[in-house]
């Protein structure tokens, strides 16, 4: 069973008189519990397919298929609705709300799209904070972490509503070499803990050779599939 199914996927933006085609007829499916990179120039479409895929932006044509849902056909309500309940979002400078403490930021979701019940909201939170490793940082607000810390707490955000589907735009873009392996190899064991996809734009090698499933694009199409799942795996 697929997790995403794109057929025929294409997103046209209006420049004034000029039509843009950001992605031109893809087709490509995504799997469950899988790590997979889209990658390719800037302007190739990676992250207009990362907001399709997030029900963040809408398709001009083609049907994508997440979850057993054509979200293609969702207005703008039933895809916010889908977007908190099925989706968690990462972000290349961790989209942090600065007032809030590392636990806070985590329980935000719960807060204000989900309204768990605080005591399910503690135990959630607190189960996130100990899978990232960030117990003894709970207290602190973002300008007392590290950009790796940042991330931590991001990935634990995005895990919090139990979302099944990960979308991480350029995740370690700000991280130095050594941390951005050490993210990678938490969003790893995340993936394997709680079965989550984790599905990347992304220009970083470290990514890209971690990836199982790689899709290549160029001026809006994916241009060729790589899965390096057997490899990864022996």
């Amino acid at each position: 069973m697929s997790l995403v199914k794109a057929q025929g996927l294409t997103k046209t933006y209006r420049n004034g008189d000029v039509e843009v085609q950001a992605v031109k007829a893809a087709d490509f499916v995504i799997e469950p519990a899988s790590f997979v990179a889209f990658v390719g120039p800037s302007g190739s479409g990676k992250s207009t397919l990362l907001n399709m895929i997030g029900c963040l932006d809408h398709p001009t044509a083609g049907t994508l298929s997440v979850l057993d849902t054509d979200i293609s056909t969702l207005d703008r309500g039933a895809a916010a609705h889908f977007r908190g309940s099925n989706i968690g979002f990462i972000f290349q400078d961790f989209n942090l709300v600065p007032v809030l403490t590392a636990y806070e930021n985590i329980e935000y979701p719960l807060i204000m799209v989900q309204k768990w019940p605080a005591e399910k909201r503690r135990e959630q939170v607190m189960r996130l904070l100990k899978a990232v490793g960030m117990e003894a940082q709970a207290d602190k607000r973002p300008d007392q972490l590290s950009g790796g810390q940042k991330q931590r707490v991001a990935i634990a955000r995005a895990l919090v509503s139990n979302a099944k589907l990960v979308l991480a735009d350029e995740p370690t873009a700000n991280l130095d070499h050594d941390t951005a392996y050490r993210i990678i190899n938490l969003m790893k064991k995340m993936r394997d803990e709680f079965g989550t996809t984790f599905v990347f734009s992304t220009h970083d090698p470290k990514i890209m050779s971690e990836a199982e499933v790689t899709f290549t694009l160029e001026d809006g199409r994916v241009v060729s599939t790589t899965d390096n799942r057997e490899a990864i795996h022996v």
